[in-house]
Parts: C-alpha cells; sequence; structure tokens
C-alpha cells in the first residue's frame, strides 16, 4: 500500500540541485527501478512447509529518491507517458526530480503534493554595467562605439520592471570580437556559457532538435533548463534555415520556449545572437519583418583598422608566451615575432586568422 508521495521539482543547473539536496542520503529513481526489474526476473523456491517471504519486507519504502536531468532519456515512451504510476510503485517519502519533462510535471501534480523551485541567474545590475564599461578595452581592440550600444541595450536588464529576456543580434565580418564580447559579459556574471553555433546543423536533426523529437535526443529546449549562466549565445545564427525562424519568436517575445517534450522559462535573461550580416537592411530582408522586429537592440561590429591589427598582434604574441615552459621562452624574442606578424595587419582584420 503506497502512503503519501511529496514531490520536488527543480529547474536549473545540476550544480544548483546538486546543492539543493545537500549531503542528506538518497537513492537514485532509476537505479530502484532497475533493481526492482532484476528482482522480478528472479524466481524464488519456497520449500514446502516454509512461509514465504513478505515482499514489503524485503523492499522498504524509500525515504528519499532523486532523478537527474540526464535520467530520463533512458526510459521508454511508455513510461514517460506514465510516469506517476511508476511513482507509486517505488513510493517514496520524498521524490526530488531535475529538469523533468513537461508531461512528467504536469502528472505529478495532478497525482501528488508538489512544490516547484527554480534557481535564479546572476542578474546584470548597474554594477556589472560599471564593470563592463571599465573593462571593455582591456578586453577588446577597438569597437568603441559597441560598447556605447551595449551599455544602452543591457541597461533595461538592471530593473526589477524587466521579466523577459534581452535579444541582441552582434553583427558584422568574422573574427573582430563578436564571441569574445558575449564571453566577456558572461565573465561578469557566474556560470559557464550557454553557446550554440547554429553552423553546426545542417539536416533534419536541426528540426527535432528545436522542435523536439523524442524525449531520449537532445534538445534546445532540455540544454536552455540544463544551462548555467543568464547569457545565451547563439552564434552564426544567420546560419541556420529561414524554415526554423518561428521556433524564435516565443522565446525572443517573452522568453518562454516550448517544444514536444520541455518547457522553459527564461524570465531576465540575455540572448545574443552573432551573424556576419554586413548591415539592419540585409539582416531585415535575411530574417523577415517578424523576426527581425523582436531583436531588442542590432550592434554593428566594425572592421579592424592596421592600427588596431597591430594592437591584436601585440596581445596574441604576449598571451600566447604567458603559456610557454621557461626555456621555451628563453628561445624566442617577442619583438621579432611581432615584427614577423605586423605585415599581416595589411592583409587580414580575421583575429581568429592571426591567432593561428
Amino acid at each position: 500500500m503506497t502512503g503519501d508521495i511529496k514531490v520536488t521539482l527543480y529547474y536549473g543547473p545540476m550544480s544548483w540541485f546538486e546543492e539543493q539536496l545537500g549531503k542528506k542520503k538518497r537513492e537514485g529513481l532509476f537505479e530502484i527501478v532497475n533493481e526492482r526489474d532484476e528482482a522480478n526476473r528472479r524466481h524464488t523456491h519456497v520449500v514446502e512447509g516454509q512461509q514465504a517471504p513478505d515482499p514489503e519486507e524485503t523492499a522498504p519504502r524509500p525515504k528519499r529518491v532523486v532523478s537527474e536531468s540526464s535520467d530520463y532519456a533512458s526510459l521508454n515512451e511508455h513510461v514517460i507517458t506514465n510516469f506517476a504510476g511508476l511513482i507509486r510503485t517505488v513510493n517514496p517519502e520524498h521524490l526530488h526530480l531535475h529538469n523533468p519533462p513537461a508531461n512528467v510535471h504536469a502528472q505529478l501534480e495532478r497525482a501528488f503534493p508538489t512544490d516547484v523551485k527554480r534557481y535564479e541567474y546572476p542578474a546584470v545590475t548597474r554594477e556589472t554595467l560599471v564593470r563592463f564599461r571599465d573593462g571593455f578595452a582591456g578586453h577588446l581592440v577597438g569597437q568603441a562605439a559597441v560598447k556605447e550600444s551595449l551599455l544602452a541595450a543591457l541597461y533595461p536588464l538592471t530593473t526589477t520592471r524587466h521579466t523577459k529576456p534581452v535579444v541582441l543580434m552582434f553583427y558584422g565580418p568574422s573574427g573582430v570580437g563578436k564571441t569574445e564580447t558575449a564571453q566577456f559579459v558572461n565573465d561578469l556574471l557566474v556560470g559557464t556559457l550557454m553557446r550554440k553555433q547554429f553552423s553546426m546543423f545542417h539536416n533534419e536533426k536541426f528540426a527535432s532538435y528545436l522542435f523536439g523529437g523524442t524525449h531520449s535526443e537532445a534538445s534546445f529546449a532540455h540544454d536552455l533548463l540544463d544551462r548555467e549562466s543568464g547569457v545565451i549565445l547563439i552564434d552564426e545564427f544567420d546560419k541556420a534555415n529561414s524554415v526554423f525562424h518561428s521556433a524564435f519568436y516565443q522565446l525572443f517575445d517573452s522568453g518562454v520556449f516550448e517544444d514536444k517534450n520541455y518547457s522553459v522559462q527564461l524570465g531576465s535573461s540575455l540572448i545574443i545572437c552573432t551573424s556576419n550580416y554586413s548591415s539592419e537592411n540585409n539582416i531585415r530582408e535575411a530574417l523577415g519583418d517578424a523576426l527581425y522586429s523582436r531583436f531588442d537592440s542590432l550592434v554593428r561590429f566594425n572592421p579592424l583598422s592596421k592600427d588596431e591589427i597591430r594592437q591584436v598582434i601585440d596581445r596574441l604574441v604576449e598571451n600566447r608566451f604567458t603559456k610557454l615552459a621557461p626555456d621555451e621562452q628563453s628561445r624566442l624574442e617577442r619583438d621579432e615575432i611581432k615584427a614577423t606578424l605586423y605585415p599581416l595587419a595589411d592583409k587580414s582584420g580575421n583575429v581568429r586568422k592571426l591567432g593561428k
């Protein structure tokens, strides 16, 4: 007979979930299920005249049962659709679930007393903006206009009135600091930057990644739930096929992203899309008014001048030298290497190529 089951659902990164659980003893939900399945496959022989063992005695009621975000992928679809029934058979005193699918959430709320906890991602504050302003020049060469545009674009995140994401489009040539700027903003907060490169998705799997396939497949919504940072970087947004643009309407509008399996509420986060578009008109023509109008700000990154490229070369050489062993450094001359690279300032403004 089952007793009262208390359920707590946690939405946020794995590190936070572990902190919430603390050090108290716990049991993994799917370890329990696997052990019981294995026990059911075993045959018990009872000697005549002896009493058969009581199943309740061999399987005491679990006190604290836990399931992590990655566990659901190992379940069959029919188990997901009757998840509440599975929990009744396990009969824990307290069930703790990390980033469960929406279907599981709905079932548990109908069946048991359920509490929901959501991680509060580090917010952009006025102090963050001051640190961004003061540290920008030391982090990125040139792009003074970018600093001013970003300070204005990020300001709404510092107010309690703003409850949805700020969505930015960084555009301009390759290798001039778009991705590095997104990383710099994230470094001012806490957590590993969530970065997705859309140039990697050019087949039918991208559709299931965005709109949701089977619950065992990777998905954008699941990655959003598991992320550690309030900054989300979508690199090379211009490489995504236009048929996928509709997937971002609700996300950019209200900070809600839903697919077949998961539902995500971003709240006051920062979404940065990067692209190689050359102008605002180019962006509007490529994305269409419906998506273009959903960006809060379009931030232009300009090609680097020759002097700026020389500054980049100086920083690159100094940075690489710090990573060499002392005996390696002694065999090289910084100034000679810089002088060898300076002529490249006439040929390329792509920092990545200079690094290589």
